[in-house]
């Protein structure tokens, strides 16, 4: 197979509030090493700390200038020294801290699998980071069990949804809280959660209705005030998983408040969980990719966007007006 020398790119060249420091560019087209796949993107998924990183205010600050996007699937069309678990031509999924907003990537064949075959590349592309930060919350760290109340929030979101799939097949009780009827309905239509329930004016009476008191286990990507009104509404011995602040404010809470309602305030860090805990680490990936391949849990695309239109799916993303993942295919 000849490859072409160059490949078009979605660079951060400057941290910059609205995205004003990002680019199309031209970049070489690298040549994997040892151990490593060249694979041509067919899907990166969009989530929403590579908004952060455009300017800065996500943990992980690559140095400049950096390609965002996480996890990618595409085809394999080059393999390095030492690979034969892979060919040409197969299709595959994998994922990184950047780079899934390319023609082309190189990654590391011993973090690469083959995309299942019920799957296309949108839907490959939307299962890693949502569903392991899914996982590593309700399995790992909040041991849910059948029956127990799961409050998602940001159920509309990426790893919100998945929260509501995987929580769904647990047998929790699953209560998805988004901002919109219209985003409520596809969540209801797509994955039949027990109570849907439209958190734009508050929720805490509400849950406390539905759940007799409150819920076990609240699901948080959202932090600012959601984070302060989950407080109010979780049930003794309950767990308060933070998972993220999509709000933009950091919440603070005091130590007394975990100590009289008896709950547990849970940070998640799904891929560092992962670093930390290497053995684990591979279990919760094989567990979730079992659930794929079983057709268990499904992932769900917003929508699938060409490189050029980046901007728009980033707006997408900023406005809040997605269900699922939003998807960058630069080879449209």
């Amino acid at each position: 197979m000849t490859l072409p020398n160059t490949m078009r790119a979605l660079s951060v060249e400057t941290l910059a509030d609205d995205f004003k420091g990002c680019a199309i560019v031209e970049r070489p087209v690298p040549q994997p090493g040892e151990g490593e796949l060249l694979i041509r993107i067919r899907a990166g998924s969009l989530g929403f700390p590579d908004l952060l990183m455009t300017r800065g205010g996500y943990q992980h600050k690559p140095d400049l200038p950096f390609i965002p996007g996480g996890d990618v699937a595409g085809e394999v069309v080059a393999v390095g020294d030492g690979v034969d678990a892979f060919s040409v031509g197969e299709r595959v999924v994998t994922g990184g801290l950047g780079g899934a907003f390319a023609e082309y990537g190189t990654y590391r064949a011993r973090r690469t699998r083959t995309i299942p075959e019920h799957l296309g590349f949108a839907e490959a592309a939307s299962v890693g980071s949502a569903y392991i930060t899914a996982y590593v919350s309700l399995v790992r760290r909040a041991n849910i069990q059948p029956g127990e109340w799961l409050l998602v929030h940001g159920a509309a979101g990426g790893v919100g949804l998945a929260a509501v799939d995987l929580g769904k097949h647990l047998g929790a009780r699953v209560i998805a809280a988004a901002s919109s009827e219209e985003k409520l309905e596809t969540i209801k239509a797509a994955y039949a959660p027990d109570i849907v329930l439209n958190s734009s004016d508050g929720f805490r009476e509400q849950v406390k209705e539905i759940t007799g008191g409150g819920a076990d286990v609240i699901y948080d990507p959202v932090g600012g005030d959601v984070f302060d009104e989950s407080v109010r509404c979780i049930a003794f011995d309950g767990r308060l998983l933070v998972v993220g602040f999509a709000s933009g404010r950091i919440p603070s809470i005091t130590a007394n408040m975990p100590l009289i309602k008896g709950f547990s305030v849970v940070g998640v860090r799904a891929g560092e969980y992962g670093r930390r805990f290497p053995e684990k680490g591979r279990e919760n990936m094989e567990a979730v990719w079992k659930l794929v391949a079983d057709q268990a849990v499904t992932p769900h695309v917003h929508a699938v966007y060409s490189l050029d239109d980046w901007r728009q799916a980033f707006a997408e993303m900023e406005e809040r007006r997605v269900v699922g993942r939003v998807i960058i295919d630069p080879s449209l």
